[in-house]
């Protein structure tokens, strides 16, 4: 049954539920995994990433809201609207788990045994690989282990978040004559969660895994010599792990921080997940250990962590069952030229991953190489272990360029990344900022100041995603590589805003959250309404990966109301209602799940016929307009700006491949061609124009 995404915490009836939102976004996702058009490697991927998603959603939201609903530190004591709003996120996500492991078990395992990619348990294996793994297991894994009979003496152990572990009930007396019945034994995180099997001990061909749990499983026994193993499962543990820190309090962030990176492994418990054929007198003892109620438990027919199952998507060939290579193209002005030369004549348009983001990284080291670059300046929101683009910054540094970086240190999940390359980066002479106190540095901008004959010149690069290289090719975003002077101040007067704390100057151009971004947004949505109610077309087109600031929707709500035709594309949560009689008639909202995750964020907006468009960090959401730094900023040049509708709006709106339609209700539906009309992809017809064929070079 669909869940009702209309939340009875809900008094005014006009916004739908965020979480129940988000879940739908995964139902989407899980429907990739489903397609069979859908290439089968990829179709396991795609659960993989339901997981992945799945345990940010507990890890995260659910947390928050369990800490925020607790009224006298209880999590059970909840308002009974919320507690309310708990139980249907938490049906939905146990029948999204159950659809998810019943797709793994009835479809993806079982072709890809057909295609000769087996995922053994230990009743498919043959006596030789048998063998061989009990070899495996007592010369890598038992010498790891380190089985815990509980007793007064060891009580229940610290569990790590997300971690695979083992209960195990025992009868008859430990060596000491003592009764103890149960046994807890964690599985060592350096080892690996999937094992691929010697090719020749295979009956059948092909390529054959096993998984640590499934080693484990096969010769707990061995274990525990003197004692019975009569029951025993695998668990695993989702804690709450958002890091929180006295910001009014430290006095260094990044010691803090180190800190708090260890504090998060044993957050507050949100969510237990066991085998499917786990005793319930052994769950129910995990559920008392962990603090909690029974609709938190989760009996999975598999792996507790599905997440570890893209090793084999990693370690197999076949090309066939993966989506065909793709090649992104180079934008002709930045190919084999001087990129300041071509950015004085032209302003460039980069849209990721068709065209490279290579393009930025050769900015940032020309930059670094060029003798006449006096300073860079960057912000660091995620950039990933690995980066030619640090390591540019670190070059620039010790070359003794004035290198300024803002690394925000409290991006969610690279924070040991971060403090890694702030360390490093100070360490090259670079001043390390981390951002301003209470709010995430979001923005994605970096300035290159150059002194020429003219004097000082900005170039400057703006983005809607990461600098992350690994990203990069698999999100779409659009940066633009600029000399406008203009747009150059505004660059470096967020900068100075960062650095020195003070109040920004006003900007030429750039709309800056927390200070005017909301405000801007919303002026832009009325004066499209005053047009609409002048008898004038008032047209908004709005790509984002969420909508949900009341503000902002109340704004689409009203120009609706006075006529302005409204396409919102959201990839992910949308708490707006459309084509509600009187409040939304003229708004409708879309999600594009394909190949690529959709991350650029585009504000269109019609103007007379001025046909204003930004491009931004910032999704509609509060915590980007209030509590985050963020920067949208226009496109000036016309032929760019005609590009990036004619790229980043019009496929998507034109795709009935990948489209999902959102009703009032907050189903989804998905779009199909209707009649004669011939089935398109936005993000196949964006590859195959601005993508380069294998083997070819870019112009």
């Amino acid at each position: 049954m669909k869940p009702d995404l209309r939340s009875e915490t809900n008094k005014h009836g006009i916004f739908l539920d965020r979480e129940l939102s988000q879940l739908a976004f995964n139902r989407r996702v899980m429907a990739q995994a489903a397609d069979p058009a859908v290439p089968l490697l990829e179709r396991l991927r795609y659960l993989c990433i339901v997981s992945s998603n799945l345990d940010e959603f507990f890890e995260v939201r659910v947390a928050s809201l369990l800490a925020a609903a607790a009224t006298d530190g209880s999590p059970t004591a909840l308002h009974p609207a919320l507690a309310a709003n708990l139980r249907r996120i938490c049906d939905e996500c146990h029948e999204l788990v159950k659809v998810q492991y019943d797709l793994l078990n009835t479809e993806v395992l079982p072709q890809l045994q057909q295609a000769g990619i087996h995922l053994l348990r230990h009743n498919q294996r043959n006596e030789a690989q048998r063998a061989w793994v009990k070899q495996y297991f007592e010369r890598e894994v038992r010498p790891l282990l380190t089985p815990i009979g509980l007793d007064p003496a060891h009580p229940f152990p610290q569990v790590v978040n997300k971690s695979l572990n083992f209960i195990v009930s025992l009868t008859g007396k430990d060596a000491f004559g003592r009764g103890t019945a149960i046994a807890i034994v964690k599985a060592p995180r350096v080892l690996p969660r999937v094992i691929r099997l010697p090719d020749e001990l295979s009956d059948n061909g092909g390529v054959s895994f096993c998984l640590l749990s499934s080693v484990i499983h096969s010769h707990i026994s061995d274990l525990f010599a003197g004692r019975e193993v009569i029951a025993y499962s695998q668990f695993r543990v989702t804690r709450d792990s958002d890091l929180w820190v006295d910001e009014e309090e430290v006095k260094n962030l990044r010691q803090a921080l180190k800190g708090e990176l260890q504090g998060r492994q044993f957050g507050t418990s949100v969510r237990l997940e066991v085998a499917k054929n786990c005793p319930p007198e052994l769950s129910q003892f995990l559920l008392d250990q962990f603090a909690l109620d029974h609709s938190r438990l989760y009996e999975v027919d598999g792996p507790v962590n599905l997440v570890r199952l893209t090793e084999i998507i990693n370690n197999v060939a076949h090309p066939e069952l993966r989506f065909p290579p793709f090649f992104p193209g180079v934008a002709s002005k930045a190919a084999n030229t001087d990129i300041f030369g071509a950015l004085r004549q032209q302003d460039i348009l980069l849209h990721h991953p068709y065209q490279s983001f290579q393009t930025v990284i050769d900015f940032i080291r020309a930059a670094a190489l060029d003798a006449s670059v006096v300073a860079i300046k960057q912000t660091i929101y995620r950039t990933g272990m690995n980066s030619d683009l640090m390591e540019s910054l670190i070059m620039a540094a010790r070359a003794g360029k004035e290198v300024t970086v803002i690394v925000e240190l409290m991006a969610r999940f690279d924070e040991e990344a971060n403090i890694n390359w702030a360390d490093k980066l100070e360490q090259a002479g670079a001043q390390v900022v981390y951002g301003v106190v209470g709010l995430k540095t979001h923005a994605k901008v970096a300035l290159v100041i150059r002194r020429e004959e003219s004097g000082l010149r900005y170039y400057a690069h703006l983005g809607t995603g990461n600098y992350h290289p690994t990203t990069t090719k698999l999100y779409t975003d659009f940066g633009l590589l600029t000399s406008n002077p203009e747009l150059g101040r505004d660059v470096n007067e967020v900068f100075m805003h960062l650095t020195s704390l003070t109040k920004p100057q006003k900007l030429n151009h750039l709309w800056l959250a927390p200070f005017a971004l909301q405000n801007e947004v919303i002026k832009a949505i009325r004066n499209e309404a005053k047009i609409a109610r002048a008898g004038r077309p008032g047209r908004i087109i709005a790509k984002m990966n969420a909508l949900v600031d009341e503000s902002v929707i109340r704004a689409l709500y009203a120009a609706s109301k006075d006529g302005v035709k409204i396409d919102v594309i959201v990839r992910g949560a949308c708490t707006l209602k459309p084509g509600v009689p009187g409040l939304s008639e003229n708004i409708r909202v879309r999600s594009i799940i394909g190949r690529f995750l959709e991350h650029s964020r585009i504000y269109y907006f019609r103007n007379d016929l001025t046909h204003d468009v930004y491009l931004g960090s910032a999704d509609w959401m509060s915590r980007n307009l209030f509590r985050r730094i963020e920067v949208a900023f226009p496109v000036l040049d016309r032929s760019l700006k005609r590009r990036v509708i004619a790229e980043g709006l019009n496929p998507y709106l034109k795709d009935n491949s990948n489209a999902w339609e959102l009703e009032a209700t907050g189903h989804y539906q998905r779009r199909r061609p209707r009649g004669k009309q011939t089935l398109f992809s936005g993000q196949q017809y964006l590859m195959h124009t601005l993508g380069t064929p294998a083997g070819e070079d870019s112009e």
